[in-house]
């Protein structure tokens, strides 16, 4: 069986697919990964194996400014999109058994024209369930198309997201198609979603609910093990004192990072605890010489947590899923897209706390710290992560080995 795996996104949006990855070569699959061209994405795949096809501008130079605005902006880019995931997707699914893409809507569009121009299934995953429609949730606001005050109905306002995404991406997605030969689309959002979409969340912290609007199936969240040892001097610091508190944002580049670094330092002093600070694409960096700071690039999340009093982050489906499994209480700091969802959803489980605002101050970290530190916190982060569904991504690979291996059986319509 062959599979071609797509994703762009930032790093919490790659590593689902190296677990996913992983488990299909552990059936005997020949698998292919189309990323984006950022070194840490093209170093974790290798570092399991799996061949990488670097595939559109890096999302690290994007999302950091450091890529120029592109004439034309969003649309254009989206048209950049298309073409790179459609030119590379076709140049390597002729042949296979099923496409998989998640990530960013034009460019799961242009893997969706390679597998309708090559005839192959494809299949698209979300990473969380308030990117997909339901009556249950509204959806996660466009860029410059904020949600409109006055409408609380959510099919309706589902419905707008539907323009939405068709008035912004609409023109280059059904321009590509044009050049490769295929017919425009009205509605580009449920073209790429399907009509079966895959939802790779923990359905205890990201559940699906029903009756909905989409037959999603749920698999469990597309996590793998990671046997990376820490770096010594890391285990060296760790050893040394009480657990710390961790605190990093991934790939969001934070407004004014020395103030947010200062604050999350002086507030976590203030609870008693030592600190572990991420660089992460914000460049956070140490506020004094004192020792009771650890600074860390990449390092293995599963690992670091579990040793962790408490992590403090952005609130991305990435970072939540990993630090709930690790049992590790949290605090969200969400920025925007589906960090609100988690902040949300951590708080109703109980096993961290949503901070006020996107700007942590020193008297609003440490309200959130003093819930999320607190003992009954831990012993509900605890109970959560013993429910936690860590088998999502053998599920996944099982399922498309069913539906889509030596005699491709449906599960539904999805090419």
């Amino acid at each position: 069986m062959r599979v071609v795996l797509s994703a762009y996104d930032s790093r919490g949006g790659v590593e689902p697919l190296v677990g996913l990855a992983v488990r299909l070569r552990e059936r005997g699959a020949e698998v292919l990964v189309c990323a984006p061209p950022d070194e840490e994405f093209e170093k974790r795949l290798a570092g399991v194996g799996v061949e990488m096809v670097p595939t559109g501008a890096s999302v690290r130079d994007l999302v950091t400014g450091k890529t120029p605005p592109a004439p034309g902006g969003l649309p254009r880019r989206a048209a950049e999109l298309v073409a790179a995931f459609h030119e590379n997707v076709t140049a390597l699914a002729e042949g296979c058994d099923v496409v998989v893409a998640t990530g960013l809507l034009p460019a799961a569009a242009g893997v969706r024209s390679a597998a309708e121009k090559l005839d192959v299934p494809y299949v698209y995953a979300s990473y969380q369930p308030v990117s997909l429609p339901s009556p249950h949730h509204p959806p996660i606001p466009r860029p410059g198309r904020p949600l409109p005050a006055d409408v609380t109905d959510h099919r309706e306002l589902w419905d707008r997201d539907a323009r939405d995404a068709q008035e912004v991406f609409g023109e280059a997605i059904n321009t590509h198609r044009a050049s490769v030969g295929l017919p425009p689309l009205d509605r580009v959002r449920d073209h790429v979603f399907t009509d079966r979409p895959w939802l790779a969340a923990d359905p205890v912290l990201a559940p699906w609910q029903r009756p909905a609007d989409l037959d999603v199936l749920q698999t469990g969240a597309w996590v793998l093990p990671d046997e990376r040892p820490l770096p010594a001097e890391l285990v060296a610091f760790l050893d040394a004192g009480p657990a710390p508190v961790y605190v990093g944002f991934g790939s969001i580049p934070m407004r004014d990072p020395g103030d947010v670094a200062k604050a999350a330092v002086r507030a976590i002093r203030a609870q008693g605890r030592r600190v572990v600070l991420s660089r992460g694409w914000a460049d956070l960096a140490r506020v004094d010489d004192q020792d009771d700071c650890f600074v860390v690039g990449e390092v293995n999340h599963q690992a670091l947590f579990r040793r962790a009093a408490a992590v403090v982050h952005h609130g991305g489906a990435g970072t939540t899923t990993t630090a709930t499994w690790a049992g590790a209480p949290q605090v969200l700091v969400p920025q925007g897209g589906d960090q609100p969802y988690f902040a949300g959803r951590v708080t109703e489980l109980g096993i961290g706390a949503a901070h006020d605002g996107p700007t942590p101050t020193f008297e609003s970290l440490s309200a959130a710290l003093a819930s999320a530190l607190a003992p009954e916190t831990a012993a509900r982060a605890t109970a959560v992560a013993d429910a936690f569904c860590a088998d999502g991504a053998a599920v996944a690979a099982r399922l498309l080995f069913e539906a889509y291996g030596s005699d491709r059986r449906q599960l539904g319509d999805q090419a």
